[in-house]
């Protein structure tokens, strides 16, 4: 069951796609990346999932991408239309804020001032391309609740091994063998893409199920 509405963001209109489920008992609300839309793979995988097991899926497309534009505005309005879009949802479940790319990057800087239980980060750019010394770790460990960064092993813009060991704050883990900051893996590689996408969809919910559900029960 999905629905959808176009919400106004201070820096222009912006659209909200969701994905119910029947009986909820958390939201994911998550937005794209500075390349792309809500169709990404990994995006679309979490919506046609998550929804059938008790979890709701926001999609939130920044007004930027909706007015036809092809570069993201600056980071501050991402920021911006991300916190719009949460305060249309009025959800009663637990919040979880998260995104791809530069989209994991404004859920990590505004789940705080959302009083988000949980931050999701597909394809968390650590860094840009070639440049590992401009770390945005600190973006990172700002979120200051329960984090899940799911990483390709084939990033440019962060590969496992250059996040710290251990991670900072509550922060998670988990790899998708093969996989490019798209989260897309080669013909070449040891699992197809829908393997990869189920990658994806059972590490988001193993950890919606321990660090956010589980801790909603023992409050």
């Amino acid at each position: 069951m999905s629905d959808e509405r176009v919400i106004d963001t201070p820096h222009g209109e912006g659209r909200l796609v969701m994905h119910r489920a029947r009986r909820p008992v958390a939201t994911l609300l998550a937005s794209h990346g500075a390349g792309g839309g809500i169709e990404a793979r990994d995006l679309v995988a979490l919506a046609e999932a998550l929804p059938r097991q008790g979890i709701n899926v926001a999609l939130f497309e920044q007004p930027w991408r909706r007015a036809g534009r092809k570069i993201a505005t600056p980071p501050p309005t991402l920021d911006a239309g991300l916190r719009s879009a949460a305060d249309a949802l009025r959800v009663r479940t637990p919040l979880i804020v998260g995104g791809r790319s530069a989209g994991a990057r404004s859920a990590a800087r505004c789940a705080r001032s959302l009083a988000a239980t949980g931050c999701l980060a597909l394809s968390f750019p650590l860094h840009p391309p070639g440049k590992p010394e401009r770390s945005r770790l600190e973006e990172l460990a700002g979120a200051g609740v329960p984090t899940l960064v799911v990483q390709g092993e084939r990033d440019p813009m962060g590969r496992p091994e250059e996040f710290p060991d251990p991670l900072p704050g509550r922060t998670d883990l988990a790899i998708v063998p093969a996989a490019d900051h798209g989260l897309a893996v080669p013909r070449s590689a040891p699992l197809s893409q829908a393997d990869a996408m189920d990658i994806v969809v059972e590490s988001t919910l193993e950890w919606i199920v321990r660090e956010i559900v589980g801790n909603a029960g023992r409050g």
